[in-house]
């Protein structure tokens, strides 16, 4: 493996479409990769592990982390909820001779491929109509009324950017997406 050049492979999709279950699947079927654990400042979820779901930050923490310049791309996704890519995480990944691949939100996923170009591969994950990503975050159940009409808001605006990526997986038979996505990482990293 000498002369190892790292790729990243980024999934984004509207909340609910299946981005994290494409990218679970992706990790159990290719050695050669691994997750990028992004930085929030959102709240822990009780099934969510320090250092495996993300890595957990304050908002003044996660804030004087981007002043510190740590952060590859980073995003206010909602009102003081910070997501984020470490730089440091990114290093690590390599070292260990990894191709990346992220689950991130559409312009977390737009700056990587800015900053790393033909080094980047995006795919967004779409759901086969808003009705069926509704039906999908009501089923979540982790939802309030309010929270869920922010999630659909966003992710109508999200949709738009979809001619902006490299690859588009719908994900309507989960069957199919999971084959179509790896089909797609295993052409690009060869």
């Amino acid at each position: 493996m000498e002369g190892f050049t790292g790729k990243l492979i980024v999934f984004t999709a509207p909340s609910g479409a299946g981005k994290t279950t494409i990218v679970r699947h992706l990790l159990k079927h290719f050695d050669e990769l691994a997750f990028s654990v992004s930085a929030t400042s959102r709240s822990r979820r009780p099934h969510e592990e320090e250092g495996r779901d993300y890595y957990f930050l304050s908002p003044e923490a996660f804030r004087q982390r981007v002043e510190a310049g740590d952060f590859i791309e980073w995003e206010e996704v909602y009102e003081h909820q910070y997501y984020g890519t470490l730089k440091s995480e990114v290093e690590r990944l390599w070292q260990a001779r990894k191709h990346i691949l992220f689950d991130i939100d559409v312009y977390g996923a737009l700056n990587i491929k800015r900053i790393y170009g033909e080094r980047a591969l995006t795919v967004f994950v779409k759901p086969p109509s808003l009705d069926v990503l509704y039906e999908r975050l009501q089923k979540r159940k982790t939802e309030t009324p309010a929270s869920l009409q922010k999630r659909l808001k966003k992710a109508q605006l999200e949709l738009g950017f979809e001619k902006q990526f490299d690859r588009v997986v719908v994900n309507d038979v989960l069957a199919k997406a999971l084959a179509e996505a790896a089909a797609i990482v295993q052409q690009f990293i060869g």
